[in-house]
């Protein structure tokens, strides 16, 4: 295996109610529901993998590197940030980390599209000695947006699209801490199958609590990349067109990675791979009637271990948005606004407590964002909203972004948990990112620790 050299980058600042730990970040400094996780909570340890480091190029869009930095839970200190490969311009190179069941570090970016650069580190987390990185097995030939998840059996899975935006969803399970992957026989979602012209999907996920399923929840739209009638692009609901921009409805399935058998939401075990005549027939749980998104919805399990949703949609005009909890009462899909946001790639995230309070982490703003390369897939403020009657009402608790005078200005977004290493999220552990020039990469990237896990503030070290 080849050793990979790591180079020293930027150190944290504190702040008052969240912890800015790097800046010099461009667009998807962390990334949105799509590709996760990019953080794992192993003893007392907060490993966190981001884009930073950037430089601007002549487009605006700049040149990241993919980095890790430590946070200690006990001491409340971060670590000086390493880098861990070359800069990139593609924002979909974003890094992510997990651990395997010998507390051995994983970490995977360069992933567009590719096979990406699986990395592994030369001793366990939380073992004394320098820590640093050889390279890992190509997991897949190519891989977008990725996300892995430990499961039952001592298997760990990594979810992700095959290739470009037609081509299909699938996952490969290894059972040698990450040495080796096997996927299923068919794929699990191609809605551009059987010869359904540039039909796509964008895709999010969460495993169930015991570890034996996966729930998948995914938006469709018609990509429009071979027919140059932009009549494809009509949306009759705003009477105009719309563009590849817009994704539409919401279907949902359930995956056992044990025998390979995908089921919808009603438990009819369904052929695979789905194509979109057969995914709206057999897996949509919501039409949304022409509205759109753009990024899809952040989801939990409540308290039956169901999956609840929270998704930003169009409203009104293709500028309206707002956000939705999406769950199942009665054997019905049934949704609730909760409140405006300003975007159709606004990233929140969802939790439920132990108490069953659902807490919907939103980004709202004060008219539609509209502006350069850093702007174009939304941000704002940062809210916090809670239902105590499962999702049916809910109220503003508060800001979660920063909030003090030096932050005035800046946007916020791509709100996700820090999480252990079998997935689940630390209770009070959030991560997002903001900035305030709307080309520069010039972002930072923030921790909100209210885990209990120790007290005090945070200091850099």
């Amino acid at each position: 295996m080849t050793m990979v050299v790591c180079s020293a980058a930027t150190a944290a600042e504190p702040t008052t109610n969240a912890v800015a730990f790097a800046d010099g970040g461009k667009f998807k400094m962390l990334y949105d529901a799509r590709q996760r996780p990019q953080s794992v909570l192993i003893n007392g340890e907060v490993f966190i993998v981001f884009n930073g480091d950037a430089n601007p190029t002549e487009n605006d869009k700049g040149k990241a590197c993919p980095l890790l930095v430590r946070y200690d839970t006990v001491a409340r200190t971060f670590s000086k940030s390493v880098r861990l490969g070359k800069a990139s311009s593609d924002h979909h190179h974003s890094p992510i980390i997990w651990a395997d069941r010998d507390d051995y570090l994983h970490v995977l970016f360069g992933c567009h599209n590719s096979s990406g650069t699986h990395l592994i580190s030369n001793r366990p987390a939380g073992k004394v000695g320098e820590l640093t990185w050889n390279i890992g097995p190509q997991i897949a030939a190519k891989l977008s947006y990725p996300t892995v998840f430990r499961m039952q059996g001592g298997k760990d899975l990594i979810y992700y699209r095959t290739d470009g935006h037609t081509s299909s969803w699938t996952y490969r399970v290894s059972q040698d801490d990450g040495q080796t992957w096997q996927g299923p026989d068919s794929d699990v979602i191609d809605l551009d199958a059987r010869g359904r012209l540039d039909w796509s999907s964008y895709q999010t996920k969460i495993r169930s609590k015991d570890g034996k399923y996966l729930h998948v929840v995914y938006t469709d739209y018609d990509d429009n990349k071979n027919d140059p009638d932009p009549k494809r692009f009509f949306n009759p609901r705003y009477n105009g067109l719309a563009s590849n921009e817009w994704k539409y409805n919401l279907s949902y399935v359930k995956i056992d990675p044990q025998i390979h058998e995908v089921t919808n939401a009603e438990g009819v075990v369904l052929k695979t791979p789905i194509d979109i005549v057969y995914s709206m027939a057999n897996c949509e749980i919501w039409d949304t009637q022409w509205r759109g998104a753009g990024v899809p919805p952040a989801v939990a399990l409540d308290q039956a271990q169901q999956p609840v949703f929270l998704h930003v949609l169009s409203e009104g005009s293709l500028s309206e948005h707002h956000y939705y909890c999406v769950r199942r009462v009665g054997g019905k899909w049934r949704q609730t606004r909760i409140t405006g946001s300003n975007h159709q790639w606004n990233s929140g995230h969802l939790s439920i407590d132990e108490a069953g309070i659902l807490h919907a982490y939103v980004i709202v703003g004060d008219g539609y964002l509209e502006g350069g390369y850093m702007d174009r897939h939304g941000g704002g403020r940062i809210e916090e909203w809670v239902s105590e009657d499962g999702g049916l009402r809910w109220q503003k608790r508060r800001q979660v972004s920063p909030v003090q005078k030096a932050y005035d200005g800046w946007r916020f977004n791509n709100v996700q948990p820090v999480v252990r290493p079998d997935g689940s999220a630390v209770a009070g552990m959030l991560l997002f990112y903001g900035w305030k020039n709307p080309n520069d990469p010039l972002a930072r990237a923030f921790l909100v620790d209210e885990s209990g896990l120790s007290g005090g503030r945070v200091e850099t070290k």
